[in-house]
């Protein structure tokens, strides 16, 4: 994973956009950034990125410090991947810029790992590719996931929950300070999912980094998240969790424990979005009510 230590410079070209589409907000006076935080692992500043006419990422403002849990959410072609790319160095803005501390170091978890069955390969093998780390530090970090009894099993043959410690093994054998989770629940089960949530709320206590989660469900959040943050183009809003575990549903599925892991996040936008994606004055209705049901 490349680093990519420093500021990423904007590019000099405005957005390549077409006429109905701008990177700026239409819903409201756009107020000048902010100054990067000094602190932060990781600072973006207006990210603003323009493919074929179609605004990916308006004005996106984000930090992330260290010990901190981030839950990015957000509808289907909302950016979310895109401002990933961005923050991870792998993409350039159009406009804006994102700072990253000097020592950053960052574990990534993917949203999508296809293995095939057909070539034999083992779990220690498989976290052995491309690195130097010794069986040693193979052996401490599928320790620190729980994940022990799988070393020596074929990648193909491990189910889903199985895959994701292993996939959270080989980032956490970077040794980072900043652990990125794309999705990291699909192909999970609520059950597994729960465990999961847990899992990372432990080794951020545990080794201290922060954490940006990416998550595809718009209300039901990891519940230890310090901020959840709703992502439609821009930034639409961003706020605390609230937990689900005395929710009675919640308890009769998986115990108290880890109905615990489980929280809603409840939207307060004050705007709305076209068909376009574009943002509009007047409350988003759908968003202020969120309802997942009883799983």
């Amino acid at each position: 994973m490349p680093q990519n230590d420093g500021v990423a410079p904007a590019a000099a070209e405005p957005c390549g956009h077409q006429q109905g589409h701008a990177c700026a907000h239409r819903h409201g006076h756009k107020e000048a950034a902010a100054p990067f935080d000094p602190t932060a692992l990781i600072s973006a500043r207006g990210l603003c990125i323009s493919r074929h006419g179609r605004d990916l990422l308006m004005d996106v403002d984000l930090d992330i410090h260290a010990r901190e849990i981030v839950t990015l959410i957000g509808p289907n072609g909302a950016g979310k991947t895109t401002l990933v790319r961005v923050l991870l160095g792998l993409e350039k803005p159009d406009r804006g810029a994102v700072q990253r501390r000097k020592d950053l170091r960052i574990g990534y978890v993917p949203q999508r790992f296809d293995s095939d069955a057909v070539i034999p390969m083992t779990v220690e093998r498989f976290l052995m590719l491309g690195s130097t780390v010794s069986l040693g530090d193979i052996e401490a970090a599928l320790a620190h996931v729980d994940a022990q009894s799988v070393r020596n099993q074929q990648l193909g043959e491990l189910s889903g929950g199985e895959l994701q410690r292993v996939l959270l093994a080989r980032a956490l054998l970077r040794k980072p300070n900043l652990l990125v989770l794309d999705e990291p629940v699909q192909g999970v089960d609520y059950t597994g999912e729960a465990d999961l949530y847990n899992l990372i709320g432990r080794l951020r206590d545990e080794v201290g980094f922060g954490v940006l989660l990416v998550s595809h469900d718009l209300h039901i959040v990891m519940a230890r998240s310090d901020r959840v943050i709703c992502l439609n183009h821009h930034v639409c809003c961003s706020g605390v969790p609230e937990t689900v575990a005395q929710h009675p549903a919640y308890g009769r599925l998986f115990g108290p424990e880890a109905a615990r892991a489980f929280a809603v996040y409840r939207h307060q936008h004050d705007h709305s979005h076209d068909l376009a994606g574009m943002p509009h004055p007047g409350l988003d209705e759908a968003a202020a009510h969120p309802a997942r049901g009883d799983k």
